[in-house]
């Protein structure tokens, strides 16, 4: 039978303590740990950043986490649950967490549960306060929702339900996950052995040697004029086409603004170059601007358009990339990185277009496939939310949570 409690009357709560309660110039090398909100949207207590020491500790005592607590991120990333392990280090929580602590008659497995269905989501983002940052609002709101609360050992029955649902799901998402791998990992292979061909009918150019200038724009030439703009988030990394672009002109462009675009133009972002962010310029874009954190590929007629794009994707040039990336924050390479990549050219259009022809379809494919994939994954993910729906209205059975 489900009865419906308060939150405050199945958990004790404590919100984690004012930030100048902690500051940075508190904290030590080693010693009691200071618990984060990365902590509980991770659910992991092994990774540990600040410490403060016994005498801190001690002053901060309330805020300690214990075995079987449950924690909660409060802000930004907000609802995000874990149950604190036997194994954890002793320490604090610091003002982003909130800690709770069921009362005897509620299985803290139970209560993580529920606070992962979307009817607690649902509460949680009805009482968000916080325009840029999003917050929870106070305890004594949290206090007043309600939580269906069955016997003790229904709420058991309820875990082992949804343990073994969810195992089954779980399994089912890698499984797929591999699946997705495996195409990808097809499509690159398929890539790899196009472009590695030598000899005969084939020559070797660097991606300098094939492609022409391109120009920089000159605001002060440009006055009152607009341009769509290509930033680094413009270019869909699922997709590799142009999503979205931004207005701009001579007053409000970014100081990255700069490169101009024209149809035929491949563009390859030089910041992250491992997130393999290319694209096309098609006709809609011909003039535009595109950010200095791509290097535009323009080529000249001993190369098509189709053959750098696909070079681009190509594994080999990827890990070139990757060896050559600078800086740890921002890993990046110049376009001069990417100009001194050696490719294989087919000396015959004919052949060229042939395997562009290939290439094309490979892709296509992949995607084809990739997208069905994806789908089964967001199947499985509502099937989960389904799932906890039931559990928490006294509606879930054994034969309702088979996947």
């Amino acid at each position: 039978m489900m009865v419906l409690k308060k939150f405050g009357e199945v958990c004790d709560f404590v919100r984690g303590p004012f930030g100048g309660s902690l500051k940075k110039s508190g904290f030590v090398e080693d010693g009691y740990a200071v618990y984060e909100q990365q902590h509980a949207i991770y659910d992991q207590f092994t990774e540990i950043r600040y410490f403060v020491d016994e005498e801190k500790f001690n002053e901060m005592k309330r805020f300690e986490l214990k075995p079987n607590d449950l924690i909660m991120s409060c802000s930004g990333t907000m609802g995000k649950v874990a149950i604190v392990p036997q194994s954890i280090k002793k320490g604090i929580i610091n003002q982003a967490l909130l800690k709770l602590t069921p009362k005897k008659f509620l299985d803290v497995e139970y209560l993580r549960y529920w606070m992962t269905s979307p009817d607690f989501d649902a509460r949680i983002e009805e009482n968000t306060v916080g325009a840029a940052i999003k917050n929870v609002a106070s305890v004594k709101i949290l206090k007043q929702i309600d939580v269906p609360t069955p016997p003790l050992p229904e709420q058991q029955q309820i875990v082992a339900l949804l343990d073994e649902a969810f195992e089954a799901i779980d399994q089912a998402k890698a499984n797929i996950e591999k699946n997705i791998e495996n195409a990808k990992e097809l499509f690159q292979s398929k890539l790899n052995d196009i472009f590695s061909q030598k000899g005969e009918g084939w020559e070797e150019r660097t991606l300098g040697k094939v492609c022409m200038k391109t120009k920089n724009i000159r605001w002060q030439d440009h006055i009152n004029e607009e341009y769509q703009y290509v930033d680094l988030s413009s270019v869909s990394r699922e997709t590799l086409k142009v999503t979205e672009t931004a207005i701009v002109n001579d007053k409000n462009a970014p100081s990255r603004a700069k490169k101009i675009i024209e149809k035929g133009d491949v563009i390859f972002a030089t910041t992250r170059p491992t997130l393999k962010r290319a694209t096309i310029i098609d006709e809609e874009l011909d003039g535009q601007i595109c950010s200095t954190g791509y290097v535009v590929l323009r080529p000249n007629e001993k190369i098509s358009t189709d053959w750098i794009f696909f070079y681009l994707l190509t594994s080999t040039f990827i890990d070139r990339m990757e060896s050559l990336q600078r800086g740890a924050s921002y890993p990046a390479v110049t376009d001069s990185d990417v100009k001194g990549s050696i490719l294989s050219i087919p000396t015959s259009k004919i052949i060229e277009g042939k395997y562009i022809s290939v290439m094309h379809q490979l892709r296509e494919g992949t995607s084809e496939l990739i997208i069905q994939y994806l789908e089964k994954l967001n199947s499985l993910e509502e099937l989960k939310k389904s799932i906890l729906q039931m559990a928490f209205t006294g509606e879930l059975t054994d034969k309702a949570v088979e996947v």
